[in-house]
């Protein structure tokens, strides 16, 4: 385990789109800066993601200094979109939790999203996310909060559990979808040198000069079987988990990560089990 580091970097501007690799990133308490601070609700106010719209996955978000975007997507023109200013907040419904957030100020935002997905849609923004929304309340600390990642600041994968993983869909009826790479998975960090599921008994981890606390597996959806370069879904990886990865009834990768401390981690730092 000593020569455990880390890999890629990973965050998602806005839930849903793809992700950006960086080379560093700031811990900030609810995850790493600039990820899933934004998110597009439907006309019922619910969160759109990947599991109802799989085109979600070709559209792209560049983060702007001070965490505007701009927006890109096929066969649309790009669109830079500012930081709304505080103002009226909306209630957005994201997997049953009630959470605030501010919409986008220039309707050409909305517009824009509606287009792309053919369906009313607008773009919110987390404006506050030290108050606006708790880690899940089952595994978390007092104080704890997330944006609008599904429920966790960071998720956690590693590159031997996914070769692991790569190996068993070869053995099985859907072989021909495989090997999947990592981005199925949409991870914040990817670990390597470690044995394959090491991460399942972890519960403190150290990342460079940054501390983590491991709060649980992550449990798996529809979202794993969308090819995040061409939009379609197929059957793995959730068969293969399904056989192989079920715990309490759910079918894990990855372990989603609370941090203890403030910091900047970079590709290339060593990862470090302290419990």
């Amino acid at each position: 385990m000593g020569n455990a580091q880390l890999l890629s970097i990973h965050v998602h501007p806005v839930k849903a789109f793809r992700g950006l690799a960086l080379q560093e990133a700031e811990v900030e308490p609810w995850g790493l800066a600039g990820d899933r601070r934004w998110t597009l609700v439907d006309d019922g106010g619910k969160v759109v993601t990947q599991r109802q719209q799989p085109r979600l996955a070709l559209a792209a978000a560049e983060l702007m200094p001070g965490g505007g975007l701009v927006l890109s997507a096929p066969g649309m023109d790009p669109l830079t979109v500012p930081v709304p200013e505080a103002g009226e907040t909306v209630t957005l419904d994201i997997f049953g939790d009630k959470v605030e957030g501010v919409p986008a100020t220039d309707a050409a935002a909305h517009a824009w999203c509606s287009a792309y997905l053919d369906a009313p849609t607008r773009l919110v923004h987390m404006d506050d996310p030290a108050t606006r929304r708790p880690v899940e309340p089952e595994y978390a600390l007092p104080g704890e909060t997330v944006t609008f990642a599904d429920g966790y600041p960071l998720l956690l994968t590693s590159a031997a559990s996914l070769d692991a993983l790569n190996s068993l869909i070869s053995e099985g009826r859907h072989a021909a979808e495989g090997p999947l790479p990592m981005n199925r998975f949409r991870p914040n960090v990817v670990v390597g040198g470690t044995e394959a599921w090491a991460e399942d008994g972890w519960s403190l981890v150290a990342i460079g000069d940054v501390t983590f606390r491991v709060a649980k597996m992550c449990g798996r959806c529809v979202v794993t079987t969308t090819d995040q370069d061409r939009a379609v879904r197929g059957k793995e990886p959730l068969h293969s988990l399904g056989r192989h990865r079920r715990f309490d009834g759910k079918l894990v990768f990855g372990q989603n990560l609370v941090p203890r401390s403030r910091g900047t981690i970079r590709v290339g730092d060593p990862v470090t089990i302290l419990e």
